[in-house]
């Protein structure tokens, strides 16, 4: 009995401390004052002089562009790289593995500067440096979230397929996509998710104009945060929270649908 409320305890308190501050900041992009402080009564006043910036509102659609661009074309581009990386010999696969590692381990400043001196000497930094820059790191995660679903998978119904009669094409769609499919969503949601978050890379990547919110609340924290800011970060948690609740309860959604289903047909 003890050790089982030690262990909720425990859970309460981390949290608690992963949380609270989330929720200390929902209250405050409601609150009237800006004194941090002190509350000055419930109010929409930030929400509405949030739409009204332009500087916010236009970082805001360009890390939404962004963000969407680069996890689309990464999530293309690492489900075919898992494939291959799949269809590879044990050592290949081995060395392949430890490449598509090393950018995750790799500090996010390195990277950033790397990609600068590179973009540099080809092109002038600018918003298509910050959309290849997004790519480039948001592939290794798409695919080591593909791989495992391939795994999982059976490679020997898909050579059925093949010996049957159907084209390549077809059983990948019929056979390995409906398998993958979890994992390419997965690697989409968490590509989005670090390219809404990343500040180095694009702050190194950018050009002149160019702004996404990572670099502008770096900038306005010289001048102290705005509660705009605290109305525009409330707004993102709920869109990543609607989502994460629509990726977990999407499954279990289909599988109540496919049961009402069959019960139908039986009865």
């Amino acid at each position: 009995m003890m050790k089982k409320s030690a262990e909720r305890i425990y859970l309460f308190v981390i949290f608690l401390f992963l949380y609270l501050p989330i929720m200390v900041l929902i209250v405050l992009s409601f609150n009237d004052s800006k004194a941090k402080v002190v509350w000055g009564g419930f109010t929409l006043r930030w929400y509405r002089e949030l739409f009204s910036n332009s500087a916010i509102m236009e970082a805001f659609y360009t890390t939404i562009f962004i963000s969407l661009a680069s996890a689309v074309l990464a999530t293309i581009l690492g489900t075919l790289a898992a494939l291959g990386i799949d269809a590879m010999r044990k050592r290949g696969k081995a060395i392949m593995l430890g490449a598509t590692n090393i950018p995750l381990l790799n500090a996010d400043i390195v990277t950033g500067i790397s990609m600068m001196l590179l973009f540099v000497r080809f092109t002038r930094l600018g918003f298509g440096t910050v959309l290849i820059a997004h790519i480039t790191f948001n592939i290794p995660y798409v695919i080591l979230n593909v791989l495992p679903k391939l795994k999982q998978g059976s490679r020997t119904t898909y050579e059925a397929a093949l010996d049957l009669g159907a084209t390549p094409l077809y059983a990948f769609y019929k056979i390995t996509w409906p398998q993958i499919l979890p994992g390419v969503l997965s690697g989409f949601l968490m590509a989005m998710t670090m390219s809404l978050d990343d500040f180095s890379v694009t702050y190194f990547t950018k050009g002149a104009g160019i702004n996404t919110l990572s670099t502008m609340i770096y900038t306005e924290m010289r001048k102290g945060i705005r509660p705009e800011m605290y109305a525009l970060s409330t707004i993102l948690f709920l869109i990543a929270l609607v989502l994460l609740l629509f990726m977990n309860f999407r499954p279990a959604a289909r599988k109540e649908i496919s049961k009402l289903q069959k019960d139908r047909r039986f009865s």
